[in-house]
This record gives C-alpha cells, sequence and structure tokens, in this order.
C-alpha cells in the first residue's frame, strides 16, 4: 500500500472545510484503490491528510489529480508526496 501525504495552508477554514466534506473527501474516497484517509483540523494554519491506496499507481492518479485540478482560493496545497506505508493498524 501507499500513501498520499498533502499538507496544505488554510487562509479561510469555513469555506475550505465546506470544500473538504462536499467535494475533496468524495472524491478521494472513490478514487482507484481507495482504503482510508484522515483530514486532520489545521493548527496555525496547517492542515494535513493521509489517504491511504492499494497500490502505488493508485496512489500516483491521485497525485495527478491534485496537480490537474487547481486548489480553491480557501487552502493552498503546500506539499504533496507518496510514502510506502510500512505498517497500519
Amino acid at each position: 500500500m501507499h500513501a498520499v501525504v498533502v499538507d496544505v495552508t488554510v487562509q479561510d477554514f469555513e469555506p475550505a472545510l465546506q470544500s473538504l466534506k462536499e467535494r475533496i473527501v468524495p472524491m478521494v474516497s472513490q478514487s482507484q484503490g481507495f482504503v482510508s484517509g484522515v483530514w486532520l483540523a489545521p493548527s496555525d494554519g496547517k492542515g494535513h491528510s493521509v489517504a491511504v491506496f492499494q497500490s502505488e499507481e493508485d496512489a500516483q492518479r491521485m497525485v495527478d489529480g491534485l496537480r490537474a485540478n487547481p486548489e480553491n482560493a480557501a487552502v493552498t496545497i503546500d506539499r504533496v508526496e507518496i510514502r510506502e506505508v510500512v505498517a497500519s493498524a
């Protein structure tokens, strides 16, 4: 399994949360190979998420989709990386 780790800067929390719940979570959870995802509340304007996929190829498709759809005005993507999952519970 592979995880997509995303770090963001949240400029405006309420619109960002609405977009997360209405657009981002449904899109990610319906993606090919999706296993699980966690989106953390921002701290000092910085948010983090981890979405786990069955394969590195599935994770890469998600990253490609993120790059093809520019972030909204409420959130700026700071960093996206794919990491191998070595353990989970």
